[in-house]
């Protein structure tokens, strides 16, 4: 590996992990540490928050199922087993490369299961597709029947509406599509003939090819199901630690919904495992709702230390060390 190559890399970890850290020192920079400890160490129901893990690892494995219907519909049945594995080693490696996690579990079942990456791709955009779609129904159902938080959330955080329309103003956002689009039409029409083009053309075929994967699929019923499974064992996952802290265990589902949907769209950002970010989300949602600011940050430093630092990684790691060995004879 080159100097410009291992920069290259070094940088596309450590910018996102440093804005993750300095957003999280921002956070916690001014709380009072000494009570922050004191819920830690004596305000926390462990047990309750050990069995919340039992649901996010419930729907993981359910990901993995779902996923390996997207595949058996290209033609290859693939073993559950290494769609699960991969999913779960998915979220550890994303804990360290923001997003690699995704093309590694392509990379790995092509690899077991002998089905073009390309494909793969195309049935993990559907995976992601669906998700996204179900965040958006989920943040778009409580702005409607909670537009008082949105209200308020917004005009305590004025930045973020500002962010949002300087992105949709911004000349520069359209002429960098108009530029994308002729570049496009320019290298498929007149530089048709040379040899990357057409394979880069084949690989967009196979993309699509595993897009398609959701409309030859047979049990498009279960598909759905397994969504719904997913969502509601992420849902479950977040709420259950509610009951483990005495500040917010009589929120109820409602406001449990609020904080698991702003801290899903958190997730979103490019940034590993969300960190930083996600406990912004919390912190700042819990506080509309009138839990203290000590208490939200102790409460989102908790939850995610456990589920997502400790539990994620965990998995994934017995996941990615597992892999190798049920494939052994391959």
């Amino acid at each position: 590996m080159n100097l410009k190559t291992f920069l290259r890399r070094a940088i596309r970890i450590v910018l996102p992990l440093g804005l993750g850290c300095i957003l999280l020192w921002y956070l916690y920079q001014g709380q009072d540490l000494a009570e922050m400890m004191r819920i830690v160490k004596t305000g926390v129901r462990y047990d309750i928050i050990l069995y919340s893990l039992l649901f996010g690892l419930g729907a993981n494995t359910v990901r993995g199922f779902r996923w390996g219907l997207l595949i058996d519909s290209l033609g290859k049945k693939v073993r559950r087993i290494n769609t699960v594995l991969a999913v779960f080693g998915n979220y550890a490696i994303n804990m360290a490369l923001p997003r690699v996690g995704e093309i590694w579990r392509c990379g790995i079942i092509s690899k077991y299961e002998k089905v073009p990456f390309s494909k793969l791709l195309g049935t993990l955009f559907i995976d992601r597709v669906m998700d996204t779609l179900v965040v958006g129904i989920l943040t778009l159902c409580v702005a409607i029947f909670n537009i008082s938080f949105f209200n308020r959330y917004f005009t305590d955080h004025p930045e973020f509406l500002t962010g949002i329309k300087g992105f949709f103003t911004s000349v520069w956002i359209y002429v960098a599509l108009a530029v994308g689009a002729v570049c496009l039409w320019l290298t498929f029409t007149k530089l048709n003939h040379l040899a990357f083009v057409q394979r880069f053309r084949m690989l967009l075929l196979n993309v699509w090819e595993g897009v398609r994967s959701l409309w030859k699929m047979e049990h498009k019923m279960r598909f759905f199901l397994h969504t719904v499974m997913i969502w509601g064992g992420y849902f479950l996952y977040f709420y259950i630690t509610f009951y483990a802290f005495d500040f917010t265990r009589d929120l109820g589902p409602r406001i449990g919904l609020i904080t698991f949907t702003m801290s899903s769209v958190a997730v979103a950002v490019p940034i590993q495992g969300g960190i930083g970010v996600w406990h912004f989300a919390v912190i700042s949602t819990l506080i509309c709702f009138g839990v203290s600011e000590s208490d939200a940050a102790a409460f989102a430093l908790v939850v995610y230390t456990v589920q997502s630092v400790l539990c994620s990684v965990s998995a994934g790691l017995a996941g990615i060390l597992a892999l190798p060995v049920i494939n052994r004879k391959k």
